[in-house]
């Protein structure tokens, strides 16, 4: 593991459980933000990114809470008490929210922590594969673009539109994309 801080929001209204997480999770590879009200965490959630997030069930207004914030990417951890946990596990599993029973143990809470770090750092790389490919994709489209209007307007084959494109590029010392946005300017 790295000696990265790991930025944790932990929501609920009962003063226990913010009790036990907070000693649980110390300075500096956590840094905890603790708050009871959910609007408040709604707020907190839409400035920032926090790499986890705890929630507590409260009578299912953490479970709404944990839905509404799935789409971001922290790893969410949702408290749920025991004579709900099978309900609630397969009402949040398919936004990729881990579940865990309430109350708990330190030591099964802190390993669910560290899987969640473990995830968030999977998340982190395969949100970034995902960029470079949305990059190159773009990239491929808007080359592509400026080869058929290069095929329709100077009667080039494609060929001879792929090899003008790069050379180009390469002449003036300019990127694929660059010459591919200027001639897509030129003939529309």
């Amino acid at each position: 593991m790295t000696s990265e801080t790991h930025s944790v929001l932990v929501v609920t209204k009962d003063i226990k459980n913010s009790t036990l997480i907070s000693a649980m999770l110390i300075p500096p590879l956590f840094e905890v933000t603790l708050t009871s009200d959910f609007n408040e965490a709604r707020r907190l959630c839409a400035e920032r990114v926090y790499n986890i997030v705890i929630v507590d069930f409260a009578d299912g207004e953490g479970t709404d809470f944990a839905v509404d914030i799935s789409g971001y990417t922290s790893t969410i951890l949702l408290l749920a008490p025991t004579q709900h946990f099978d309900q609630i596990s397969y009402r949040v599993e398919p936004f990729g929210i881990l579940t865990i029973t309430s109350p708990f143990d330190q030591f099964y809470i802190y390993n669910m922590i560290k899987i969640a770090i473990a995830v968030q750092y999977k998340v982190q790389v395969l949100s970034s594969q995902t960029t470079k490919l949305k990059e190159k994709m773009e990239e491929i489209r808007l080359v592509n673009r400026a080869k058929m209007l290069l095929m329709q307007n100077k009667s080039m084959t494609e060929q001879e539109s792929h090899r003008y494109l790069e050379k180009t590029a390469m002449d003036t010392g300019r990127k694929r994309t660059a010459v591919a946005e200027e001639i897509i300017k030129e003939f529309n």
